[in-house]
């Protein structure tokens, strides 16, 4: 959908659909908290100055991200549902990756007037739904007029009386250990970067991430000494784990595995696939140390160790390529 252009004088874009400006901010913000459902924690949701949410535990794990149009996503490549399941995703993985369980969404929606309608409610459902996975709800926001479309949300979550999993936290001789998968979204991009749709496990792979959330909790439970999401490359987000701690962490190559349709897609396009799954982010994998003696149940698969050191090796050698997403270079 193109942003040229403004919204005519009845309400509607240079195609014909119904705009943003024809409905107005209020008749827009009516039509997307009727397709909001309210989350168990929610005590008051949309329609008054601030929501209020249950926080059981008397502390609240909070988080915020954003994605810009042209930058995190485009249209062209993804419907406003697809947009509407990154956003919440890149967040309540966040609160996961505390060892806590979400609990709400706070949402910014920033959008020329000529936005379709019907986009930001999809949006809408988008955000819903990946909230709803685990329980949680989107309970407020707000909206602007701006030029570029942005999607600013923040993630509620609850500790559940256990103690933050931070990434300071780890120490030699622990395992590391990875829930969800790396590679995927990022070799969905390249392969839409490149102009094309298929193979469609990748392409959906970077449209919408399967986060595996209740790893999060899970492994606060067996006792993670740190834990981090896995937003811009393993590499790189298990760099600052090892800055945060004062450790070294060696990853083992031979703990992935390439599927067939990355391997198809890599030999395609001339790229080596484990730069999408040691560098690659956006899948929002979970990346936790363990102390050595926790038996670890299916959900995570150790992928490492931690050392006495200093920085991130790769089968105990420096690894030579990118390590990961810089949002300024």
């Amino acid at each position: 959908m193109s942003e040229r252009g403004g919204a005519g004088r009845n309400g509607r874009d240079a195609g014909g659909a119904a705009s943003v400006a024809g409905i107005g901010e209020f008749g827009l913000i009516g039509r997307i908290t009727a397709r909001l459902p309210v989350g168990p924690t929610t005590l008051l949701g949309p329609g008054d100055d601030g929501a209020v949410v249950a926080a059981p535990d008397g502390r609240v794990v909070a988080s915020t991200d954003v994605l810009v149009d042209g930058r995190h996503f485009r249209r062209d490549w993804s419907s406003g549902r697809d947009v509407g399941h990154r956003a919440a995703a890149a967040n309540l993985a966040d609160i996961a990756a505390m060892g806590a369980t979400p609990t709400a969404l706070l949402v910014a929606l920033c959008m020329p007037a000529d936005l379709p309608t019907g986009w930001a409610e999809e949006l809408a459902d988008g955000l819903a739904a990946e909230a709803g996975t685990v329980g949680a709800s989107v309970v407020g926001g707000d909206m602007s007029a701006s030029p570029t479309l942005t999607v600013a949300v923040t993630a509620l979550g609850d500790l559940d009386g256990r103690p933050p999993v931070v990434r300071s936290g780890a120490r030699p001789g622990d395992v590391l250990a990875l829930a969800g998968r790396t590679g995927y979204a990022a070799a969905g991009l390249t392969v839409l970067t490149r102009g094309f749709r298929t193979p469609r496990l990748l392409v959906e792979a970077y449209r919408r991430p399967v986060v595996p959330y209740r790893a999060g909790p899970q492994a606060a439970r067996l006792g993670a000494t740190s834990m981090i999401d896995v937003s811009d490359g393993l590499l790189a987000d298990l760099g600052h784990v090892s800055a945060a701690s004062r450790v070294a962490i060696d990853v083992r190559r031979d703990a992935f595995e390439v599927p067939r349709q990355m391997a198809d897609a890599a030999q395609a396009l001339g790229v080596d696939p484990y730069t999408w799954i040691l560098a690659g982010g956006d899948d929002h994998a979970l990346a936790a140390t363990f102390p050595p003696a926790v038996a670890l149940p299916p959900e995570w698969r150790p992928i490492g160790l931690v050392t006495d050191g200093a920085g991130v090796t790769v089968d105990g050698a420096p690894y030579d390529g990118p390590t990961g997403w810089d949002h300024f270079r």
